[in-house]
Order: C-alpha cells, then structure tokens, then sequence
C-alpha cells in the first residue's frame, strides 16, 4: 500500500482583508491563498491596492479587519514570526544609502544567524550583476540596480515566502531574468512567491495564477494561461476599465 502524502495548508491565506488609511480604503475584501512552491501574481494599475496587499503580507502594516495568516503566522498577532520567515523586497526604499551590497548582505546574515553565507552572496552578486560594485554604497546606484539588490536582499537567506513588489520597475533585461531565476529557485525549493507588479507579460512569465485588483477590490482570479497573448491582453484590459 503506497504512502499518502498529507495535505498542506496554503503558505499564504487572506481572507476579505481591508486595509483603510484615515478615510481611504486603500484595500477592500481581498481573498487570496498561495501554496508552498507556486507563484501568484498581485496585478493591476498604480493605486490598486498591491503593495498595500504586500506591505500586510510583510507584516509592515496592520490589517484593518480581516485574516491574514503567512506561514502559519497571523500577521496581527505576531508580526515579527511573519517577519522572520518572509523575504521581503518593498516597492520603493529598503537601502541603507552608506552600506554596500556586501555590508546589506553581511548584516542579513548576522541578524538571521546564517552561517557560510559567503559564498551564496557571491552567486547572487554576481547573478545580478552587481560583483564588481559589491563594496560601493547603494547612494549612487540607479534606479534599477536598486531594485535588483532590493530582490536579491529578500531571497538572500530563502525564505518561506518571497514577496517581490514591483521587482521590474525600472530593470534590464539581465535584472529580469535574474529575478525570474530566483522566482524559479524559491519555488523548486518550496517557497511561495507572490509577485505584484502592473506588468502583465512578466507576471505571466514569472507565475502560474493572477489576482487582479481594481481600485483595492479584487475582480478576478486567473490562471496565467488566460492572459497569455493578445486574448489574454484583451482580457487584461477588460478588468481593469
């Protein structure tokens, strides 16, 4: 009689979140679940509500009402537990303007105890092609090279959850594929990704469903293949007017 593999509870789970600023509901009755080793797009125009979304996944913000449960985790109750087992790469800041990449990743290290981390910061330096400015202080790099050492901080000590907001902003092709690796390595190791980005043909290179939000409501999910191509632009854009 063969072994059953148990079923396990989705690493992410959200349930009719509302995050409300003063009198904006910046988030209204969003439901999301993500599983161990898959990747979800948050999707949709600027002020959607994706980073909102993200920020509370990160536990950087706290939910208005709702449930949000990240790896076991209720992100009211015990914000620093999500902290701990989430990679984190915000939408706009998350440098330390006088620190290198190096002393970024040093710091990682020391704060989540991680031990021979060396030679896993030079594969990622390098796989993001920032070896050569490894000891240079992140004041002086652009806009892009900021956003892929903002990825490469978040999946540095692989973490249980990745979430990468708007990880494409601004970046090259080799900062892309790069980011579409470390998509690729956190999921083949059991990570849950999410994704938010506004980008629609990257978010369906880089996941295999979509959350689409409007105005902080959702309005549809999708498996990736329903926004591939022209139909699926059509689609898109049909969700989002």
């Amino acid at each position: 009689m063969g072994s059953v593999t148990p079923h396990l509870p989705p690493a992410v789970v959200v349930r009719d979140l509302h995050v409300r600023f003063g009198s904006v509901d910046a988030v209204s009755g969003v439901d999301l679940e993500a599983q161990a080793g898959q990747a979800t797009a948050l999707l949709g125009r600027n002020g959607a509500g994706k980073s909102t979304t993200m920020r509370v996944l990160a536990g950087v913000v706290p939910p208005t009402s709702g449930t949000v449960l990240v790896a076991g985790r209720d992100v009211r109750e015990d914000p620093m537990g999500v902290k701990r087992r989430v990679g984190y790469c915000p939408d706009v800041g998350g440098l330390v303007p006088r620190a290198t990449p190096w002393e970024h990743l040093q710091l990682a290290a020391r704060l989540r105890r991680m031990d021979g981390w060396e030679q896993r910061a030079r594969l990622l330096l390098e796989r993001f092609d920032l070896g050569g400015v490894a000891h240079r202080v992140t004041s002086g790099f652009s806009h892009g090279m900021g956003r892929r050492m903002s990825v490469l901080l978040a999946a540095f000590h692989e973490p249980e959850v990745l979430l990468l907001d708007e990880p494409f902003d601004g970046v090259d092709p080799l900062g892309v594929e790069a980011t579409l690796e470390v998509v690729s390595d956190a999921r083949a190791r059991g990570a849950a990704v999410l994704v938010s980005t506004h980008l629609r043909e990257l978010a369906i290179e880089a996941c295999g469903a979509a959350l689409v939000l409007r105005a902080g409501h959702p309005v549809a999910t999708l498996e990736a293949a329903e926004l591939v191509g022209e139909d699926g632009a059509g689609v898109y854009r049909s969700l989002l007017d």
